[in-house]
């Protein structure tokens, strides 16, 4: 078996000291959260909508907090709204998950929409540059994704988000095996290229 010489001063002496196996390890870990994501769409849903809950209304007493701290600033009105609005959003989340997956659903579905008409209006400003293609093909994509989840809509609320997380995580833990498997490789081959050539 033959390996492909390196060039020693274009490696990067991080990716050397760099510990593969544990990025493979996070990398699998990722995977499987994103594989069970992907089996239990309606649960994993929930239980995210339960956790924004529980950070709106983290984020409401941090701004209450703030208020009581901070006598005699002009922004402590703002500090006010912001907290209420903040705890009221998070105990409607935390009464009523399968509400709050609902709206979490058509904001997802908000967010695709606007995101394939910026990616076709971007591809189109590009002109013929390369990746042009790639760009609108993304664009076309993320708007079929709303039309199909606005389509079966609330039914997809119950699998829409589990289901997105879920690939999501998926692609993520594989990504990091295959950088990790690349960058092993890339260290093999500088190590082998470090044997092979001739002492002094």
């Amino acid at each position: 078996m033959t390996t492909t010489p390196v060039d020693n001063e274009a490696v990067d002496d991080s990716l050397l000291e760099m510990n593969w196996g544990t990025l493979t390890i996070a990398g699998g870990i990722i995977a499987v959260f994103g594989i069970i994501a992907i089996a239990f769409p309606y649960l994993t849903g929930l239980s995210l909508t339960v956790l924004l809950g529980f950070l709106l209304l983290g984020v409401g007493i941090v701004h209450g907090a703030a208020l009581f701290s901070t006598r005699g600033w002009k922004g402590r009105v703002w500090q006010l709204v912001l907290g209420v609005v903040a705890v009221l959003a998070g105990l409607s989340l935390l009464l009523n998950p399968v509400v709050g997956l609902a709206t979490l659903t058509v904001l997802v579905i908000a967010y695709l929409l606007v995101e394939g008409v910026v990616e076709l209006v971007a591809s189109v400003r590009m002109g013929g540059q390369e990746g042009s293609l790639y760009v609108a093909a993304s664009g076309v994509l993320s708007l079929v994704l709303a039309g199909l989840l606005w389509a079966g809509f609330p039914a997809s609320a119950a699998w829409a988000i589990g289901l997105l997380v879920g690939i999501s995580l998926l692609t993520t833990g594989v990504s990091m095996m295959l950088v990790s498997r690349s960058g092993k490789r890339l260290t093999q081959e500088f190590d082998a290229s470090i044997a092979d050539s001739p002492k002094a």
